[in-house]
């Protein structure tokens, strides 16, 4: 399902948005590429990229990046995402999610909340996880989806995640269409970055013996973006056609991800034209923002032998 060619803009062009970062709260049915799409006429520039692929099922935040803000997002993607799930225990889909077709249902009438809490207690902490068959990940080359739909059989090696947090909600009985008892369960999940969460309910529902999948998951939160930042496509298209899109500034965009160096004058210049500062005692020793006097985003800074250098420039010299 794609919305490429739903609003394609009536009348004068908007102008440029600022370089920056733009959160978007994606609506079901979209991908992420066409919310990319919609952006790139609402912000009237070709140069914006998204950190962090949301499947068409799911809803929530996602990081846009506009201008050279594009060159922030390869940090945001490696961002801890939040988010908030239903999972269906007792049905096993192609898909590890409510898009698939059902391969199998199992009577979960029987499985007590204690044992769901024990299963994603189990799924907590560093972990080894079997990405979905359907995800992106290539293959020789080629998406795993892309062999799936060939008709291939495709099996992914276990790859370490991190699951800080797997908080189960309530759980409710159901049954499906059918008739087949299922449990539903709301959870919160806190994951590293290439985390799966139709993965853990996979997981989740083969622990308990009786399979199953996602069928519901809003991403609430991308490293220090959450939904209270975040806006809906249908009120940034409603912005008055004459002026930019707001965008976060880079500079903000940079608070929001790194710890922040305040530079001089003098060393803001320096960096500007590619030289090292020096290190400075009790500073983070992770990829930190330099931000000038005047509170412009300089550099993305490294220590490397030593001094501190710039890994990414934004400040022109």
């Amino acid at each position: 399902m794609t919305h490429g060619s739903t609003d394609r803009p009536q009348g004068p062009r908007r102008p440029t948005a600022a370089d920056g970062v733009v959160v978007v709260d994606k609506p079901a049915g979209w991908t992420s590429h066409d919310v990319v799409a919609r952006m790139r006429r609402l912000a009237s520039t070709r140069k914006v990229g998204h950190a962090g692929t949301l499947d068409p099922m799911a809803t929530g935040v996602l990081v846009l990046g506009i201008g050279r803000a594009t060159r922030l997002l390869t940090y945001i993607v490696g961002a801890d995402k939040e988010y908030t799930a239903t999972i269906r225990l007792g049905v096993v889909t192609t898909t590890d999610d409510a898009e698939g077709e059902t391969l199998a249902t199992v009577d979960a009438s029987g499985v007590t909340r204690a044992q769901v809490e024990a299963g994603a207690g189990a799924l907590t902490g560093a972990i080894q996880q079997v990405p979905s068959a359907v995800s992106a990940i290539k293959v020789d080359g080629q998406r795993a989806y892309a062999r799936v739909r060939a008709g291939e059989d495709v099996e992914l090696a276990a790859r370490p995640v991190m699951v800080s947090r797997f908080d189960v909600h309530d759980v409710r009985p159901g049954r499906t269409q059918e008739g087949s008892p299922v449990l539903d369960v709301d959870v919160t999940v806190v994951v590293s970055s290439g985390t799966y969460v139709r993965a853990l309910a996979r997981d989740l529902g083969a622990a308990l013996g009786v399979g199953g999948h996602l069928t519901a998951l809003r991403r609430t939160r991308v490293g220090g973006y959450g939904l209270d930042v975040a806006r809906s496509l249908d009120d940034l298209g409603a912005l008055p056609v004459d002026a930019p899109i707001d965008v976060v500034s880079l500079a903000d965009s940079a608070r929001a991800t790194f710890p922040v160096r305040d530079l001089t004058a003098d060393e803001a210049r320096a960096l500007s034209y590619g030289q090292a500062i020096d290190v400075l005692d009790g500073a983070p020793r992770d990829t930190v923002a330099g931000i000038d006097p005047s509170g412009r985003l300089v550099a993305l800074l490294e220590e490397r032998g030593g001094r501190i250098r710039p890994a990414l420039v934004f400040a022109p010299a």
